[in-house]
């Protein structure tokens, strides 16, 4: 016993007290590779050092086909600091819920999530993919989806504006002949993008349309918004102030209504100075009655360089080269192609639906898959790191 209590104590290897050196990592690219036997055992050790900084890394819900990769990325993003960081982000599913106590959460809206919430009877046989796959219901060939628009279920999928008040029941009978129409051609693994690009540019156009016969006010908005169940993911209070008071800006790139997710996050009490938001806005006239949507038209397949090209807004933060990117989609990984200078860049992804069916596709694309988690603790914890720099500055100066 005497030996033993003697016996020098063994470090906890979770202490987190540990300080983390300013250069973690031999980053590629950076002029500081060192690849001699020394100089890789010290980056797994640094590296073991990031995930005791990050526990969150650690959850349950990540999935990462390269941890090595991410700890790299993560701390060249560390080293850069605020100033050289932008967050580049999508809005629905991404940075609101999924889902909440069993039920899909509501969009700013899409037109692939518009869904009457009746009854849905009588509905012609839908063909899917080059072995003509016949379908006797739209509930079959929505089965394994995201969407699955059951009477029992009446709410699954809904959107704040096609499912509110001020939409005709003829308008939404039409919105849902658009979506039994279009949606089957959207998730067709057996199409293209290239092939998908214009019929999804149809979709969006009619769509946008029929709204604008709807006679929206603009002060409908916002109580669209309070009485929907749009829900921003657990911890948005801590995202957005953390980049708030940062000064780090967050870019929200969005196929849905920006004039709706705007009024989201304003109701939230978080629309700080350093978000900037490209989205389909609606047009008003002098009255405030909708009579059609602002160009450019923003959908799944153009939230790339094709939409900023040119854009102000990248010329104004072009030193910040060191990118955060969440999304929730394939066609979300495009978002950042109008940063002219990328020194590196973080991909997060939120893998809400069909986790099975698409974990090796989404962890082949994104460094960090997150599967069906409501939170954005991750994300709050990279940032939490990469910030602490920073903060700490802050903290010291007030």
């Amino acid at each position: 016993m005497e030996d033993k209590e003697a016996a020098p104590a063994k470090p906890n290897p979770r202490q987190t007290s540990v300080p983390l050196p300013s250069f973690a990592f031999s980053v590629p690219g950076s002029g500081n590779e060192d690849f001699s036997p020394l100089g890789l055992l010290r980056d797994q050790n640094h590296a073991h050092l990031l995930f005791l900084q990050v526990p969150e890394l650690e959850k349950a819900t990540v999935q990462m086909k390269d941890p090595d990769k991410v700890k790299k990325i993560i701390s060249a993003l560390r080293n850069g600091g605020a100033d050289r960081l932008q967050v580049i982000s999508d809005f629905d599913m991404t940075l609101t819920r999924f889902g909440f106590n069993g039920r899909r959460c509501p969009t700013s809206y899409n037109p692939q999530l518009i869904l009457e919430t009746s009854t849905i009877e009588n509905e012609p046989l839908l063909i899917k993919g080059e072995h003509k796959q016949i379908f006797p219901s739209i509930e079959a060939f929505y089965k394994g989806t995201h969407i699955v628009p059951t009477p029992s279920c009446p709410e699954e999928a809904t959107d704040i504006v096609d499912n509110s008040y001020v939409i005709s029941e003829d308008g939404k009978k039409k919105l849902k002949d658009l979506l039994h129409h279009y949606y089957p051609i959207e998730i067709d693994p057996c199409r293209t993008a290239e092939d998908k690009l214009p019929l999804m540019v149809e979709w969006w156009t009619e769509a946008h349309n029929i709204l604008s016969e709807q006679k929206i006010l603009k002060s409908d908005i916002a109580r669209m918004v309070k009485e929907s169940d749009v829900m921003l993911r657990d911890g948005f209070n801590v995202f957005f102030d953390q980049l708030h008071q940062s000064k780090v800006p967050l870019f929200i790139f969005s196929a849905g209504v920006g004039d709706v997710l705007e009024e989201i996050i304003r109701q939230a009490g978080m629309f700080h100075p350093n978000i900037n938001v490209v989205s389909n806005y609606m047009d008003f006239d002098d009255s405030g009655v909708l009579i059609g949507f602002k160009r450019p038209l923003i959908h799944t397949y153009n939230k790339n360089n094709s939409v900023l090209e040119n854009m102000e807004y990248f010329q104004q933060v072009h030193t910040r080269t060191n990118i955060l990117l969440l999304g929730d989609s394939m066609g979300d990984l495009t978002m950042a192609d109008g940063v002219a200078n990328r020194d590196n860049i973080l991909r997060v992804g939120f893998l809400n639906d069909k986790v099975e069916e698409q974990r090796g596709k989404y962890t082949e694309a994104y460094d960090v898959v997150l599967e069906k988690d409501e939170t954005l603790d991750v994300v709050n914890g990279i940032l939490r790191f990469i910030l602490a720099q920073t903060q700490a500055t802050q903290s010291k100066s007030t």
